[in-house]
């Protein structure tokens, strides 16, 4: 990211929740019960995978790179929201707001290409129950996560060294964090090309992995229509059922932040949006995961018995 040397901007003044004094103690309690929510939920949850033999399955082991995404994600944002909660000046100097943002948008489009491996993963177990073990076995599983993270890694560093951007004495950012539409709000240069680049990364990140995972229900649907038993159907949606609820709640914050003309959006609407992909959905996945789910109950189940 370049800037001009005669007006460079050394730091960045987060506003946060500081335009709502009264919302303050609310916003700090919330947050701090969120983040502990989050590691204490994913982190379970990959404990208990890594230690339970039956939970060595393809979906598990896709399940467990989404809590450590979501481990990450939570704690590269909430510690600092919490700092900067009753700070009266929440400054954040530009390597580290550089390095947030950056990292933010790196483990948030992982997060998108994951979950539309999981789909993936569905389909072929409700469609080809019988070949699904061959299919997906574990080097493919590997392949499949990683070229998720290598993906992800490759367009964060497109969008980020794109970034050549001209400040001219403006540095608040009205957002809690370090966030890469806010931050472009803040240039007296023409950032057009930087917003067509995040509108192209957006395209291949969200629009298409969820018209993805839209088509992948429509079959896993058509599948289910099929089934006679009424305790298989069952069976099947419950293994879906997770998964769709994870995916509504996060695609619905993202792209209604990320997927609108900027011209439109509203800075204090977008910046408590992305709460709910940022905060609420890293805290949720494991308690939608969990609650739904007899193989995670019953490997805490046995957890209790030894401790017993």
């Amino acid at each position: 990211m370049a800037m001009n040397n005669a007006t460079a901007v050394l730091e960045f003044l987060l506003i946060g929740i500081s335009n709502y004094p009264e919302w303050r103690i609310p916003f700090f309690m919330l947050v701090l019960i969120t983040y502990l929510s989050t590691l204490f939920g994913n982190g379970l949850i990959i404990i208990l995978i890594h230690f339970d033999p039956h939970l060595h399955t393809p979906m598990y082991f896709f399940l467990s790179n989404l809590s450590f995404l979501d481990l990450c994600y939570g704690t590269v944002s909430m510690p600092q929201a919490l700092l900067h909660c009753f700070s009266t000046h929440p400054y954040l100097s530009y390597p580290r707001c550089l390095t947030q943002m950056s990292v933010s948008f790196f483990l948030a489009t992982a997060e998108c290409l994951l979950l539309a491996v999981m789909a993936y993963d569905r389909v072929v177990a409700i469609s080809n129950p019988l070949r699904y073990s061959m299919v997906m076995n574990g080097p493919v599983c590997v392949w499949l996560a990683a070229t998720s993270w290598g993906a992800s890694l490759v367009l964060t560093t497109m969008v980020t060294l794109s970034l050549h951007l001209h400040f001219c004495g403006t540095n608040v950012i009205n957002h809690f964090v370090c966030e890469i539409l806010s931050l472009l709000k803040l240039p007296c240069s023409d950032t057009s090309f930087n917003e067509l680049m995040i509108l192209i990364t957006g395209i291949f990140t969200l629009m298409l992995p969820f018209g993805f995972i839209l088509l992948s229900y429509v079959q896993i649907a058509t599948v289910v229509l099929k089934i006679h038993s009424a305790q298989g159907m069952l069976k099947a949606l419950s293994t879906c059922g997770s998964h769709l609820t994870v995916v509504t709640i996060f695609y619905g914050a993202a792209i209604s932040t990320y997927m609108k003309p900027q011209s439109k959006s509203s800075p204090d609407l977008d910046k408590f949006i992305s709460v709910f992909y940022g905060a609420l959905t890293p805290m949720l996945n494991p308690l939608i995961y969990s609650l739904r789910n007899k193989d995670i109950k019953e490997a805490i189940r046995k957890v209790m018995v030894k401790r017993e």
